[in-house]
Order: structure tokens, then C-alpha cells, then sequence
């Protein structure tokens, strides 16, 4: 009875999370799920992405209400997306990013995750004016290559290979590299992600009940029947925050979200390319020469 009632409150505070930055909530269940259950990568996964088309989807109605949504840049970024996604995936089949591979690539992770982090605690010393004054604004005849190439393209890979929604790259890329408003590029990623996780669903689920014979196909369905309900309740909360939070403490709340994710990553990460040294068994001695 713990561990249902215990799902549920991660389904809860990741959909709050999902709809308040428009990440998906991947981030929040996968790193809980694994202290719950234990680590099992792959089956998270595969619950996860199944729950981030829940927490998207409330959200979605929320922004298209508020009049957030960029159409325009949506339908640039969605479809290279989908069809990052599924490569995504794939890549996190391949032997080289399992085990010591696969904590590399969270490290790396974790280290751009800082990066971005930095940036935004050096956005809050300056106004919201001034920030919004920073380049052209987006030009869908004259940026759309950018909104595919350097944030649907990201977005889908990155979602696919390591189980989340994706709006973590997509959000400050969309920020970054197309001088597209916070308020705005969350509610894109949230968007963009709708389809996308539907996809990324689809293919991670087959890709567990084909190649990992130790998982049932009823296994992640079970998780992510027991995390949708909160999480759909939990990303309408966040979602409607989204508009009515003053933009300084959305940009606050995004900043302390990408420490604390970069660091948890990074002790993960940490472990992971410890674990096997920890458990290399020692060399056998040599067996004295016979007499």
C-alpha cells in the first residue's frame, strides 16, 4: 500500500513540475522511481514516457488558453522531434551507452544541465526588459532550420536516449538560440512534447518487450497506471502557475530545477562509473608450483 501511495505523490510533483516548466516530468520520476524500486533504468523509461503525454496534455490546454503557444515554431520544431526521438531511443539500446557508457553521457548531461543554469542566474541580474531587448525576435521564414535543427533535433534525441520529455534541452535552446520569451518556450516545449512522447512511448515500450526479456509488457504499463492520475492533476496546477507566476520567480524556480537535476544526475552518474570497480572481484592468486 506504501509504494502505490508513494507513486502517486511522484506522479503529483511531477506533473506540477512538467506543467509549471514544461519538461515532461521524466526528470522527477525517473531519479524517484530508482530510490523507490531500485535501479532499473530501462523500465523507468518506458513507465515515464507513457506518463509524460499525461502531464503534457493538461498543460497544453492551459498554454493554448493563455495564447502562449508559437505555432509557428511548434510546427518547425515537432516533426525533426519525432523522428529524433525514435534515433534516441535506439541509441539507448546500443551496448556503448549501457553501463560505464551511459554514465558518461549523464555527466555530460549534468554538466550542460550547470551550463544552462549559470546563464539563467546571470539573466536574473538583469530586468526582464532588458533580456527581452537581446536579438531579433524569431522569424519563422528566417529561423525555422534553427527551431529544427538546434531545438526540435536536441529535444527528440535527448528524450529518446534518456527517457525524458525533452523540454529541458527545449526550453532554454528555444530561449538561447531563438530569443524566444520563457513564458513562451515553455509553453512550445509543452507542445512539441505532446507528440513526441507519444512516439518516444510507443518505440521504448517495444524496444523493452523485445530486447529485454526480464521485463513483462504489463510491468511499465502497471507504473505509469499508478503515477497518470496525480500527474495530470499536478501538471494542471503547474500549468496554470505558469501564467500567473511573475516571470523573475518562474526564472528562479527553472534556475534552483537545474542545479538541483544537474547534481542529482551527476551523483548518479558518479556511482554508476564507480560501481564496477567497486565490485571487480579481486585476481585469483597464482597456484604454488607443485613440488
Amino acid at each position: 500500500m506504501v509504494t502505490p501511495l508513494l507513486l502517486c505523490l511522484i506522479g503529483f510533483f511531477a506533473g506540477v513540475l512538467g506543467g509549471l516548466l514544461g519538461i515532461g516530468g521524466s526528470i522527477v520520476m525517473i531519479p524517484a522511481m530508482t530510490e523507490l524500486l531500485g535501479p532499473q533504468q530501462h523500465l523507468y523509461q518506458a513507465a515515464a514516457m507513457i506518463v509524460n503525454f499525461f502531464v503534457v496534455l493538461p498543460a497544453v490546454i492551459q498554454h493554448h488558453r493563455a495564447g502562449a503557444i508559437m505555432g509557428g515554431v511548434v510546427r518547425r520544431m515537432a516533426p525533426m522531434a519525432v523522428v529524433a526521438v525514435v534515433l534516441g531511443v535506439g541509441a539507448s539500446e546500443w551496448s556503448v551507452f549501457r553501463g560505464r557508457g551511459q554514465a558518461w553521457l549523464v555527466l555530460l548531461f549534468a554538466a550542460f544541465l550547470c551550463y544552462v543554469a549559470v546563464r539563467n542566474l546571470l539573466k536574473l541580474r538583469r530586468s526582464e526588459q532588458h533580456h527581452a531587448a537581446e536579438g531579433a525576435p524569431f522569424d519563422p521564414q528566417r529561423d525555422g532550420w534553427k527551431a529544427a535543427l538546434v531545438a526540435g533535433l536536441p529535444t527528440g534525441f535527448v528524450g529518446g536516449l534518456l527517457g525524458v520529455g525533452g523540454g529541458i534541452v527545449c526550453v532554454p535552446f528555444q530561449n538561447r538560440f531563438l530569443n524566444i520569451p520563457l513564458r513562451n518556450a515553455i509553453a512550445n516545449s509543452a507542445a512539441t512534447i505532446l507528440t513526441l512522447s507519444l512516439i518516444g512511448a510507443f518505440t521504448k515500450n517495444w524496444a523493452l518487450a523485445t530486447q529485454h526479456p526480464q521485463y513483462t509488457v504489463a510491468e511499465p504499463l502497471k507504473l505509469a497506471g499508478m503515477l497518470i492520475p496525480t500527474a495530470m492533476v499536478g501538471a494542471w496546477i503547474g500549468s496554470r502557475l505558469t501564467h500567473v507566476l511573475p516571470i523573475r520567480a518562474l526564472r528562479i524556480v527553472f534556475t534552483v530545477f537545474l542545479f538541483v537535476a544537474a547534481l542529482r544526475m551527476a551523483w548518479h552518474g558518479y556511482d554508476d562509473l564507480r560501481l564496477p570497480l567497486q565490485h571487480t572481484p579481486a585476481t585469483p592468486a597464482s597456484p604454488a608450483p607443485a613440488p
